[in-house]
């Protein structure tokens, strides 16, 4: 009876009209997030006389890749590319560290933390208010000393407190049995918590570290205020240099037949293509351990 009525539900006039509507809004979207990255990529591989003249929509005019080759040529590129791959791995290793680190004993009931309310209070406080650019900027630059080093954009991001309150939720949520039972066998809570918690929370841990690598990958500012040579600066804020100076007589000379919105886009795909490779490969486990992990007992 129940198999009927669903099937009746799903074949009536209204569910029809309601998944057709539903299919053609979530198209648009889609078309809306694709087209602006098709348009970039016919920039950057069109010739200068059609970019200048406003004339590139979908399709490149004039096939030119030179937009290309001046971006693979440019040495401050291949710099900027080690510093920020540099920069996401050690700052991912270092940010599920700590995440872990702060999340798992937060997760334990209340009577095996002592203050435990105290802990939460003070991570409330700091995830809703920081101490503001200025302080932070001195306390890096003249208190740290950690100026012009790859520190300086890994340390200040060491700990993100939303992923350390989703992953406490998604331990809270994993069946009290499976730890009592470790216990049983005698093991502390180090070894329960390297042999039985992590390998059952892999979602969430997938999702700390996207949060990571698009966070370290996306970011430029901290690479501009603590960086003062340009050899120091990540991709991004490479890219941010780049868009506001982006020509030069010498690359003019060697490559008159490309716009400086044809290297602006060159640039901006080419930066952009690690993380639409990512994303999608990590999207599963993203999505299950974000909702998994959202959800408080």
């Amino acid at each position: 009876m129940t198999k009927t009525k669903k099937r009746h539900r799903k074949d009536s006039i209204g569910y029809i009209i309601f998944s057709i509507f539903n299919y053609i809004f979530l198209g648009l979207v889609a078309l809306l997030c694709v087209l602006p990255l098709v348009h970039i990529l016919a920039i950057s591989l069109s010739s200068k006389g059609p970019v200048e003249a406003n004339i590139v929509s979908l399709w490149p005019k004039g096939f030119n890749l030179d937009s290309y080759k001046y971006v693979f040529s440019t040495n401050q590129f291949w710099v900027s590319l080690r510093i920020t791959v540099l920069r996401t791995l050690l700052g991912t290793i270092l940010t599920l560290f700590l995440t872990i680190c702060l999340a798992y004993p937060l997760s334990r009931p209340a009577r095996q933390l002592t203050g435990r309310k105290i802990y939460m209070a003070l991570l409330i406080i700091a995830m809703l208010f920081s101490g503001g650019l200025i302080p932070t900027y001195i306390i890096i630059t003249d208190v740290l000393k950690l100026g012009d080093s790859i520190l300086s954009l890994i340390l200040p991001c060491g700990v993100q407190i939303f992923s350390a309150l989703m992953m406490m939720n998604f331990f809270r949520m994993l069946p009290r049995e499976l730890e009592e039972a470790a216990y049983i066998d005698g093991a502390d809570h180090f070894q329960t918590l390297i042999y039985v918690v992590l390998p059952c929370s892999l979602p969430i841990i997938i999702t700390v570290v996207l949060f990571s690598v698009i966070g370290h990958w996306n970011s430029w500012f901290d690479g501009l205020i603590y960086n003062t040579q340009p050899e120091y600066y990540p991709l991004q804020t490479y890219l941010q240099q780049f868009l506001k100076q982006p020509t030069n007589s010498s690359m003019e000379m060697k490559f008159n037949e490309i716009s400086d919105s044809s290297l602006a886009s060159a640039n901006i795909f080419v930066i952009m293509i690690p993380v639409l490779i990512f994303y999608p490969w990590m999207q599963k486990y993203f999505i299950k351990g974000i909702t998994l992990g959202s959800v408080k007992e």
